[in-house]
C-alpha cells in the first residue's frame, strides 16, 4: 500500500509528536516516583497519609541536601523527641503542589530556619543515592538517612517473596539483594541476602532499602510493607522529613534568599537526559528513509516495457499453430522461406524457381547430391510430424543454412 504526500506528512507529524511527549513525560514520571505527592503506584501519598493516621510528625524537605550539612547554630533549638513533635497544619498528602511552588509544610524560608540535630532524613527513588549522597561528617553528628531504592546486585531469589517481620508479612517483588557482610546490620533479609539493611558511622547510622518500591502507593492492600518503613524512620526517635527536593519541589523564597531562581521549565529540560530523545530520533529517521527508500526527490517511474510487435505475433501464432498441431503449414512456410534463402545465396535471384532447377544449382556449389536437398525442401514430402520429428527437421535446415 502505497501513501500520498499527505499521508506521509500527517504520520511525520504523529511520529514527532509521541517523541517530544516521551521526552517529556517520560523523565517526568520517572521524578515523581518515590515523592509523598505522588499518587501512581509509584509514589508514597499513601504512606504519608497513613504516617498522618498515626499520629507521626513527618514534615517535607524541599531544600538542597547541601543546607544540612552546616554545623548547626547555637541559636538553632535542640531536637525533641519525635513524640513531642506537633503536626504541623497543612502537611497531609493532599493536593500536591507543582515542582517549584513555595508549598514545604515544616520548613520556612529564612536561611537559618532548619531543622533540629539530630534528625532523620528519608529519600526515596529509584538509584536514590545518585540523588542524594550519604556525607559522613553529617551522619557522625547523630543524624540518620534511609534511603530507599539503593542499586543491590541482581540475585536468584524470586521476584516476590513475602518476608516476616515484627511489624507483619512485607511483599517485597525485586531480585535484587546485598549481599551480608560486617558492619552491615539486617533489618529484613532472606536466604538470597538483605533487603534492607543498616551501617552505623559514628552517633549516625544510614538505613538503605533495595528496593524503591517498599511502602508505595501499590502496596496499600499490604499493612505489613506500610508499618516495617514506618518503624525504620520512626524507631531512631529523631523528627522525620522525607527529602521532595530530588523529585523537583523547591521553596522558592530560600531558591531566592540563596541567589537561586526557582526552576523554570526550560531549567528543568536543560538538565533532562537527551538520550531517549536521540534514539526515538535516530529511529523516526530510519523508518522515514526505509518507507521512502530514497534519498531525495521524487521516486522514478519505471520505464515502460518496449514491445516488439512482430516478435510478439510470431509467439502467437506460433502457440496458435502449436495446439493446432499444423506441422504441415509450418513446413511449408519453412521451405518457401529457405529456397528463396537458397536462391539468394547461389544468385538465381528472389523469383521462386522449380525445386529441380535450384538442386542442381546447389550440387553444382557445394558437390552433394541434388537428391539430399530435395528430400529436405520437397513439398510433397511433407507430412503432420511430431514435436520431436520437428525439431530434427528444424535442425536440419539451419545446418543447410549455415553452409
Amino acid at each position: 500500500m502505497k501513501l500520498n504526500r499527505r499521508a506521509w506528512i500527517v504520520l511525520s507529524v504523529a511520529l514527532a509528536t509521541l517523541v517530544v511527549l516521551s521526552a517529556i513525560a517520560a523523565p517526568s514520571t520517572r521524578l515523581r516516583a518515590g515523592s509523598t505527592y505522588g499518587r501512581a503506584p509509584g509514589g508514597y501519598g499513601a504512606w504519608f497519609a497513613y504516617m498522618q493516621a498515626q499520629g507521626t510528625p513527618v514534615q517535607r524537605w524541599q531544600r538542597p541536601f547541601e543546607d544540612l550539612l552546616e554545623l548547626p547554630d547555637s541559636s538553632l533549638p535542640e531536637a525533641m523527641p519525635i513524640s513531642a513533635h506537633a503536626q504541623s497544619p497543612g502537611s497531609g498528602a493532599g493536593n500536591p503542589p507543582s515542582p517549584g511552588s513555595g508549598e514545604n509544610p515544616g520548613a520556612g524560608s529564612s536561611l537559618d530556619d532548619r531543622p533540629a540535630e539530630p534528625m532523620t532524613l528519608v529519600g526515596i527513588a529509584p538509584l536514590v543515592e545518585q540523588l542524594l549522597r550519604p556525607d559522613e561528617a553529617w551522619l557522625r553528628r547523630g543524624n540518620v538517612l534511609v534511603l530507599v531504592g539503593v542499586r543491590s546486585p541482581v540475585t536468584g531469589a524470586p521476584f516476590r517473596s513475602v518476608l516476616p517481620t515484627p511489624q507483619g508479612e512485607v511483599t517485597v517483588e525485586t531480585t535484587r539483594r546485598q549481599a551480608p557482610s560486617p558492619g552491615l546490620n539486617a533489618r529484613l533479609s532472606d536466604s538470597f541476602g538483605l533487603v534492607a539493611w543498616e551501617q552505623t558511622v559514628g552517633a549516625g547510622k544510614v538505613i538503605r532499602v533495595a528496593t524503591p518500591h517498599l511502602a508505595a502507593n501499590a502496596y496499600q492492600d499490604e499493612p505489613g510493607n506500610f508499618s516495617f518503613l514506618a518503624n525504620l524512620v520512626t524507631e531512631p526517635g529523631y523528627p522525620v522529613w522525607v527529602d521532595e527536593y530530588i523529585h523537583g519541589y523547591r521553596d522558592p523564597q530560600r531558591e531566592a534568599a540563596t541567589g537561586r531562581s526557582p526552576q523554570s521549565v526550560w531549567a528543568y529540560l536543560s538538565r533532562t537526559p537527551i538520550a531517549l530523545l536521540v534514539v526515538q530520533s535516530l529511529v523516526l529517521l530510519m523508518l522515514a528513509v526505509w518507507a521512502g527508500n530514497r534519498r531525495m526527490g521524487q521516486p522514478l517511474p519505471d520505464p515502460p516495457p518496449k514491445l516488439d510487435n512482430s516478435e510478439a505475433y510470431i509467439q502467437a501464432l506460433g502457440t496458435v499453430l502449436r495446439k493446432a498441431k499444423s506441422t504441415e503449414f509450418v513446413i511449408d512456410i519453412l521451405c518457401k522461406a529457405e529456397q528463396i534463402n537458397l536462391q539468394r545465396s547461389l544468385g538465381l535471384g528472389t523469383i521462386p524457381a522449380d525445386l529441380l532447377t535450384l538442386s542442381q544449382a546447389w550440387e553444382q556449389h557445394t558437390g552433394r547430391p541434388a537428391a539430399e536437398l530435395r528430400r529436405l525442401l520437397n513439398p510433397e514430402r511433407k507430412k503432420r510430424l511430431g514435436d520431436r520429428a520437428l525439431l530434427d527437421w528444424v535442425r536440419r535446415v539451419q545446418a543447410l543454412r549455415r553452409e
